[in-house]
């Protein structure tokens, strides 16, 4: 069964790359969300990326607001962005936090965020490098570090963390919900029941080569930043009870606070790994996180 799995995902992404990333998705129709492109000088291609704006963005016509970009799990994300956006809508609208637009970029199926080693998916070049500046051009933000949040689930977990930590410049606070592979070894026991997506991720994305896995993940990366993230960026590492990550999330908070890396660690009970029930479950912990970490451009916000 595992080699019939392996070769049927192997084949999933065979097909899938001779026919191209899809740099440009489908537009989803949600409430206040805009589906949009950019020029990608990385890629010399067009992009797409979705966009939710609080309605206050409209009536306010000079008000700038904070970004928050939010990174999607393995397989894409297009079914999230409606309630995940819908979620957000419902807080800013109820005051439990501050009028925040929010970016959904395309992260294909399995980028994990990172420049892929062959080059051939400069996902974090394009999400640091090209879409920040493009977002700070096109709509109304506040464009510093102080006004940015990067959040996301599962593989966005692994995305947020891992470019929170490498770019303090560009993000002021960082996000890590359910995050995953968070260990060293991505073909371990411990992590996921999938080995033939893992071991085709490990392939495509890292090139095969394990060390540079490891010189992606945010373990390393929390070790190599310690100093320049240390009491700059506001960090968040959550997981569900329930969840298969929990086990290494818990081990990724305990390598963050042996750092000396200043962060909330919230565990979720009877939570498996679900994007919409982790979120309800932190309650007012998780209003209390972005209400912190915008503080500093609150006299913009408010």
């Amino acid at each position: 069964m595992k080699l019939i799995l392996l070769l049927f995902f192997a084949l999933f992404v065979s097909i899938a790359g001779a026919q191209g990333p899809s740099w440009v998705t489908p537009a989803v129709q949600a409430p206040h969300v805009a589906h949009h492109t950019f020029e990608s000088s990385a890629l010399q291609s067009k992009v797409s990326f979705h966009a939710y704006t609080p309605e206050v963005y409209e009536l306010e016509k000079e008000r700038r607001f904070p970004v928050l970009y939010w990174l999607h799990g393995t397989g894409g994300g297009l079914a999230g962005i409606a309630p995940v956006s819908a979620w957000f809508d419902a807080a800013i609208r109820e005051g439990k936090m501050p009028p925040v637009v929010v970016v959904f970029p395309n992260g294909l199926a399995t980028s994990m965020w990172c420049d892929s080693k062959d080059g051939a998916v400069p996902m974090e070049t394009l999400v640091v490098k090209e879409l920040v500046p493009h977002i700070d051009a096109t709509f109304r933000t506040f464009a510093k570090r102080e006004g940015r949040i990067v959040e996301g689930f599962s593989m966005g977990g692994y995305g947020a963390a891992r470019l929170g930590l490498k770019f303090p410049e560009v993000f002021g606070a960082a996000s890590c919900l359910a995050g995953g592979p968070l260990d060293l070894d991505f073909q371990g026991p411990r992590t996921r029941a999938n080995p033939a997506e893992r071991e085709c991720i490990l392939r495509t994305t890292f090139g095969g080569d394990l060390d540079y896995f490891r010189a992606q993940s945010p373990l390393t990366l929390a070790e190599k930043q310690a100093a320049a993230v240390r009491g700059k960026v506001f960090m968040r590492v959550a997981a569900g009870s329930r969840d298969f990550t929990a086990a290494l999330n818990r081990e990724f908070s305990s390598h963050l606070k042996r750092l000396n890396i200043d962060h909330t660690f919230i565990g979720v009970p009877g939570v498996g790994h679900e994007t919409l029930p982790l979120l309800r479950g932190m309650g007012n912990e998780q209003w209390q996180f972005y209400r912190a970490a915008l503080a500093a451009v609150s006299p913009t916000i408010r």
